[in-house]
């Protein structure tokens, strides 16, 4: 197996540590963690994660690099692809008005509203336990900075957490979307969740 990480920009090492750590807990030996930074690596890879950083700037380069239509194409092969922060932002297909305005790059993959900085600028970061059933009954230790979150969901969404008015995390068949950072806590289970969908879900076609 193959792991892509985008390594263009963001909350790159702590994913692939992450991921390593939820490898190594689940007894994997036969798997490849590759950081992606340019055209023709994705094609390769068997699962995609884009990390949290700076949505605009992450988007402007993936296009700049043709990264884009590789995680397009990868996802129309049913290839799991997870996105946190500026990596669920990202993947929407709708974004706010500010992404409008600016002219914001997105994937246009799953079927969601987005409002960036849902809950504030940098100094309004905040963490949180959030009961996420799909992930069991502990509680699970949510970080939120400078987050997004998704305002409405079209009817293949599944809503896997939500916070206050918003969905928190989310998925569509093979996509993953959350807006918090797992990477950055010490539970592994969205990491392992992950890794679930890429053993069921890897010949779905959207």
């Amino acid at each position: 197996m193959i792991i892509g990480v985008i390594a263009i920009q963001g909350n790159v090492e702590e994913h692939i540590e992450a991921l390593e750590r939820a490898l190594n807990e689940r007894g994997e030996r036969d798997f490849t963690i590759r950081r992606i930074k340019r055209a023709g690596i994705v094609p390769e890879c068997d699962a995609v994660v884009i990390p949290g950083g700076e949505s605009t700037t992450l988007g402007r380069l993936m296009k700049i690099e043709g990264v884009d239509e590789e995680i397009r194409d990868a996802t129309a092969r049913g290839v799991p692809v997870m996105g946190t922060c500026a990596g669920l932002i990202l993947l929407s297909k709708h974004g706010d008005r500010t992404a409008e305005r600016t002219g914001q790059s997105l994937l246009g993959l799953m079927d969601t509203w987005v409002l960036r900085n849902a809950f504030g600028r940098q100094q309004e970061s905040f963490e949180t336990p959030l009961q996420i059933p799909a992930l069991g009954n502990k509680p699970f230790h949510a970080v939120f900075i400078r987050a997004p979150a998704i305002t409405r969901t079209g009817k293949n969404v599944e809503t896997l957490a939500a916070f206050n008015e918003y969905t928190v995390a989310a998925r569509q068949k093979n996509l993953l979307a959350i807006a918090f950072h797992p990477e950055l806590t010490g539970d592994s289970r969205f990491h392992h969740y992950f890794l679930d969908t890429c053993r069921t879900e890897g010949s779905t076609v959207l």
